[in-house]
């Protein structure tokens, strides 16, 4: 079989494989009260990273990166805090972006998703099975502009 009939024979067995890296998942949330229910999903080709949507009740959308934090991460907390008005403290979970932060939240996820207006919600996300990332699934509270919270649930994989 000449090289490149080989090579092309290969290509489809290696975009299996390479979506086969890919897990995605969903979660529901609700405000305290049981109201507005707010749909959540997840997309990571690694454990400790990807992309997260939220569409509250409204039909508002938020989206953007999410983070896992584990002892040895490296990412960068400017993108991770951009948007969070001053009032936020920065976290509310009490401490900021430090070597402190990251030992505080250790196997805990943290997500800085916009709105298409440019408005933010923040997320932090305790992990049922911290070796198996958002796939293991969570529960948490993710916090909108005004202050409301919405307490959300992820499901194992």
């Amino acid at each position: 079989m000449p090289r490149r009939d080989f090579v092309e024979s290969l290509l489809p067995l290696l975009a299996i494989i390479a979506v086969g890296c890919t897990t995605v998942g969903s979660g529901i949330g609700y405000t305290p009260s049981g109201a507005s229910r707010t749909t959540f999903s997840w997309k990571s080709s690694n454990l400790v990273s990807g992309t997260m949507d939220a569409t509250l009740a409204d039909g508002t959308n938020y989206s953007g990166k999410y983070f896992q934090i584990t002892r040895d991460a490296k990412f960068d907390s400017a993108k991770l805090f951009s948007g969070w008005y001053s009032g936020w403290d920065e976290t509310d979970w009490g401490v900021g972006s430090s070597p402190d932060f990251v030992t505080e939240y250790t196997d805990r996820v943290v997500a800085n998703l916009t709105s298409p207006s440019g408005s933010h919600m923040r997320c932090g996300i305790h992990l049922a099975s911290p070796s198996n990332g958002m796939y293991g699934g969570g529960s948490g509270e993710c916090q909108l502009p005004g202050g409301d919270a919405i307490d959300v649930r992820f499901p194992p994989g």
